[in-house]
């Protein structure tokens, strides 16, 4: 099934990539059915769309989708970064001359699996990879093979990324369900339609930078916004993190406090304009 996005391919031109889009459910589809056609994760078509059930949503229900995103606050100079807050790994990139981007959707370590945070390499590609079961999951499930083999029953899917640590790879799924879910046991998963374009991408020696960024601002035609996810945490305050973001940027006098509170509060995952 592939994207109707085309893998999100953005120039890099400002802060802030896509736009929001409106849809109506077909008869039968479900919001996981619908983030995969338009390259989301689960939880973004979730928290888009609150108070609908994800199953059964209903034939005509007009739906938020949430193909908008402030790009994450880091270097940007050919690396890819993966913001675990939002469940969205980015790819920046030259090429012929211009800067751009391309996103993807991914699934990531379950608690107490948690993908690390950190900078690291990709130092090898592999394409139809051999799963080898780790001695940390066969502790737990003894029952499964010690390797399996590329194929349907293989959880890697077709193509993985090594990183410079050897635990965490980037890699497909055979369960694309998990696509915007902590459901590993800390490698990053890629719907089996993205992984093949990321791996031609992405080359050997790439930064990737992995990171936690609940709360992003940007600014895109003089107006002010704000990206809110719910994954910050006990350990990261929502209100204060984005008044350092916007205080760092000179941008908090021109933010209507109200608006401010009410993106904290909804908490959807999509830019929100916040200007007074």
């Amino acid at each position: 099934m592939p994207s109707l996005v085309c893998a999100g391919f953005y120039t890099c031109k400002g802060e802030i990539i896509g736009t929001v889009q409106a849809y109506k459910v077909k008869e039968g589809e479900s919001l996981i059915e619908t983030a995969r056609k338009f390259g989301l994760g689960y939880n973004e078509i979730i928290d888009a769309n609150s108070g609908l059930d994800p199953f059964v949503p209903g034939c005509d229900a007009s739906i938020k989708i949430p193909t908008a995103w402030i790009l994450p606050n880091v270097s940007r100079h050919d690396s890819v970064v993966i913001n675990l807050s939002e469940m969205r790994l980015y790819y920046f990139f030259k090429y012929r001359g211009s800067h751009l981007v391309v996103t993807f959707p991914i699934g990531i370590g379950a608690q107490g699996t948690d993908t690390p945070t950190g900078s690291f390499r990709v130092v090898g590609k592999v394409g139809n990879p051999t799963w080898y079961v780790p001695d940390s999951i066969i502790k737990n499930y003894p029952y499964l093979p010690r390797q399996v083999p590329p194929g349907k029953d293989n959880p890697l899917g077709s193509h993985a990324l090594r990183l410079s640590r050897e635990d965490i790879l980037i890699h497909g799924t055979n369960k694309p369900w998990g696509i915007g879910r902590k459901l590993s046991h800390g490698c990053i998963r890629l719907y089996p339609e993205d992984i093949p374009e990321l791996f031609r991408l992405v080359p050997i020696g790439a930064n990737v930078i992995i990171l936690r960024q609940p709360v992003k601002v940007g600014v895109k035609n003089n107006r002010v916004y704000i990206e809110v996810h719910k994954d910050g945490g006990q350990d990261i305050d929502m209100l204060n993190e984005a008044i350092r973001l916007l205080s760092k940027e000179r941008l908090l006098q021109k933010v209507s406090t109200e608006k401010l509170f009410h993106a904290l509060r909804e908490q959807s995952g999509m830019p929100v304009d916040i200007t007074h």
